[in-house]
């Protein structure tokens, strides 16, 4: 018996201590093994020791404050609010006593006029509630990101096939541009051969005497420069007669010509290209070169041939311009896995006040009136996000300018959600914007730090 004496005896003392410990408000559990009921205390900072009847006398003896933990006596001192069933925090040691209830257990109001209901469990509840919505948005989230990443990754190998098939169609056409350009080359040395193989009169079928007749209006045998200036014109663009020197000139710088003269001198600028014709005379403007029906064939086989080297030029320049797109638009930036690229080709748009906001990732952001104008608010840059979530933000710049202010610009914070969605728009600062957008790319695996708290 007297073995069992002792062993309660024991566990009553040890049981005394514990409580005793308890007692002292405002502490944490962390911190308990310094408030042991004893003859003395030390300052926790170690500056001082005093009496333990001193703790929580509401006179602050410790520099650090570590003696008031549940009074208001220390102006640096922190009280625990242990709010069983919610999240335990601390709060300033001035709150305590001061007739607002800061701790949801209401322990801090433990000896004012204010009678404080303790709300820990309803606010448990609804935290819990709010963290398991989250959490169920943030697995649906997650389960579209994946999606979304087989869709990025499909559009990425799509746009990768489509650039090879350019490139392949580009090395094609350069070989066609030779091969038009040497036809072409080959085309117009043809006809060039061809219009210069001779000293072709330009009225094959009429002799000079004849010309000469008909040109000799008072038959006197001869031809004068009113007569000339009277029958010849100018060959090119609308029928100009001649000036008397110009007469003069044809004539070899005499006023009248016989039919000897005029062999020798008009008859020359008549029958090869001299620049003058017989005034309303349609065969004097056409030419044997222009009738030869070779020359005609390699006339036209020089045209034709352009027009297929210009056919072909333009193929080549629009397929170099598509790969010039294609090969900008995949040197982005679309995330690890690709998973932001389906936001490549997508403008979002959100009405705010009078003005509608449209995001297109990796391209521009813009603002328009109910007036109709638009404004550059900025262009694509980077990604901006911290180095640990370097996907978060998306930086536009290079906006138009700002009367009176800087060059607009946009940041862009992505957010977790099951939609995609333009959320928010605000100007914070004179034209800088910023904006959230919800993805469900942004979803990210939560790690659960919240617990229901249980300290006893």
């Amino acid at each position: 018996m007297k073995m069992h004496y002792h062993i309660v005896i024991v566990v009553i003392i040890w049981a005394t201590a514990f409580v005793d410990s308890r007692k002292i408000r405002g502490i944490s559990l962390a911190y308990r093994r310094f408030y042991k009921e004893k003859k003395s205390f030390l300052c926790i900072d170690g500056s001082e020791i005093i009496p333990f009847d001193r703790v929580n006398d509401d006179y602050c003896d410790c520099l650090d404050g570590s003696d008031e933990p549940g009074t208001a006596a220390c102006s640096n001192g922190r009280f625990y609010c242990t709010n069983l069933g919610f999240r335990p925090h601390y709060i300033p040691s001035s709150r305590v006593n001061d007739g607002i209830c800061d701790c949801c257990d209401a322990s801090d109001e433990y000896n004012s006029r204010m009678r404080c209901h303790n709300t820990c469990r309803d606010l448990g509840q609804r935290e819990r509630a709010e963290v398991e919505d989250q959490i169920r948005a943030v697995n649906e989230g997650l389960h579209l990101k994946q999606q979304l990443i087989k869709e990025g990754i499909n559009i990425w190998q799509e746009k990768q096939s489509q650039l090879r098939d350019l490139r392949r169609v580009a090395e094609e056409l350069q070989t066609k541009l030779e091969t038009h350009r040497k036809r072409k080359l080959e085309a117009e040395s043809r006809m060039g051969l061809l219009k210069s193989a001779g000293d072709v009169p330009r009225h094959p079928k009429e002799s000079p005497a004849d010309i000469f007749r008909e040109l000799d209006c008072n038959k006197d045998d001869s031809i004068t420069v009113d007569e000339v200036q009277a029958k010849i014109v100018h060959l090119q663009g609308v029928e100009q007669g001649l000036t008397e020197e110009e007469a003069v000139a044809l004539l070899g710088g005499s006023h009248r010509a016989d039919l000897s003269l005029f062999q020798e001198t008009l008859w020359k600028s008549l029958k090869t290209d001299g620049g003058v014709k017989i005034k309303d005379s349609p065969r004097s403007e056409v030419s044997p070169l222009d009738e030869d029906p070779n020359i005609k064939a390699a006339v036209n086989a020089a045209e034709n041939a352009g027009a297929d080297l210009k056919k072909v030029e333009d193929a080549y320049e629009t397929v170099k311009m598509e790969i010039r797109d294609l090969e900008e638009m995949l040197s982005a930036d679309y995330g690890a896995d690709k998973e932001f690229m389906y936001l490549q080709s997508r403008c979002l748009e959100l009405t705010a006040y009078e003005y509608t906001y449209t995001l297109c990732p990796f391209n521009q952001v813009t603002q328009k009136s109910t007036t109709g104008t638009e404004v550059l608010l900025g262009k694509w840059q980077s990604w901006a996000g911290p180095t640990d979530n370097h996907y978060s933000k998306m930086k536009f710049d290079r906006g138009e300018p700002c009367w009176q202010g800087p060059t607009r610009s946009t940041m862009v914070t992505l957010m977790c959600g099951t939609e995609t969605a333009l959320r928010s728009v605000k100007e914070p600062s004179k034209c800088q914007y910023i904006m959230e957008l919800q993805t469900p790319v942004a979803c990210q695996q939560l790690q659960r730090k919240w617990r229901v708290h249980s300290e006893l």
